[in-house]
């Protein structure tokens, strides 16, 4: 075990689960999800941004390093990939399914360790990691500022939590394209997944929560890409089902598989025929613990 000295006892906490009902809906990637997400997500919405956070992870040359929110390892493999051999890396998601994905990205004997965890209640004795990284999974913590002294209290002193939240769904129209249609669909009721992603847009909000939580320096970083999506039918389908969108659709008594059609024409009708660009926007944040 790489972390041997760690007592690890990552354990959900049911108060963080019960205090917002629409973050927990939100954060349920269970089922088919998990391939979903990253074969049709992945390579259009995460990969990109994976690997310029994985680029500032390395260049500080951490050794001891907690991943929240892994997913299915998008982030996890590139850190891996560019860290120190010698460094430790430590990846944790609230969603086990999610996790089990990750791990078949890895090969035995690699210096990586996977833990179910609740980022809202760490339960990590020491705190002995000189960096946390998340790659937009602050968005779906029902408490930011709890999260952040989470952050903060298993972090060395001087040492940074590098993460990235999404800007605005005008600012990522896919999101708008998928949420309008929702609501197009569902005007009473409308599916609420689209929504969580983007409550982080506003930095001004999250710098202040970051100070308030004990850290004493952070920077903030807008990074905008322009994506050529390859296939807007396999990116329809992430849209879909590679999150919990299509079982909220499910749940309003439609087949989630009438609105990847949808949602692959307004794409079409928005960006062109493929390989489309498409507009991202995110921001990066790196936040030194006091």
């Amino acid at each position: 075990m790489i972390f041997e000295n760690l007592p690890l006892r990552a354990i959900c906490s049911e108060t963080a689960k019960e205090s917002n009902v629409m973050t927990d809906t939100a954060s349920q990637f269970l089922g088919d999800i998990p391939g979903n997400y990253d074969t049709y997500m992945g390579p259009n919405i995460f990969a990109d941004y994976a690997d310029e956070l994985a680029a500032r992870a390395a260049s500080l040359n951490p050794k001891r390093v907690l991943e929240l929110a892994a997913g299915t390892g998008i982030v996890s493999r590139r850190l891996r990939d560019q860290l120190s051999p010698d460094s430790r890396l430590l990846s944790t998601d609230l969603n086990a399914p999610m996790l089990d994905f990750a791990r078949s990205k890895f090969q035995k004997g690699e210096r990586i360790e996977f833990a179910v965890a609740d980022a809202m209640d760490l339960k990590l004795d020491g705190g002995p990691f000189d960096q946390v990284v998340c790659q937009f999974g602050v968005m779906f913590f029902p408490d930011k500022l709890g999260s952040f002294r989470q952050v903060k209290r298993v972090l060395k002193p001087g040492s940074v939590y590098l993460f990235n939240t999404w800007g605005t769904q005008d600012e990522n129209p896919f999101a708008q394209i998928a949420q309008s249609l929702a609501e197009e669909l569902f005007p009473d009721d409308p599916p609420g997944f689209y929504r969580v992603p983007f409550s982080c847009a506003d930095p001004s909000v999250v710098t202040r929560d970051l100070n308030t939580a004990g850290f004493d320096s952070v920077s903030h970083e807008e990074v905008c890409l322009s994506k050529d999506v390859t296939s807007w039918s396999d990116f329809a389908r992430g849209i879909v089902f590679g999150n919990p969108f299509g079982e909220e659709v499910r749940n309003r008594g439609t087949d989630p598989e009438d609105l990847v059609g949808k949602v692959e024409h307004g794409l079409r009708d928005r960006f062109g025929d493929e390989p489309g660009p498409m507009p991202l926007k995110a921001h990066f944040f790196c936040a030194r613990a006091a």
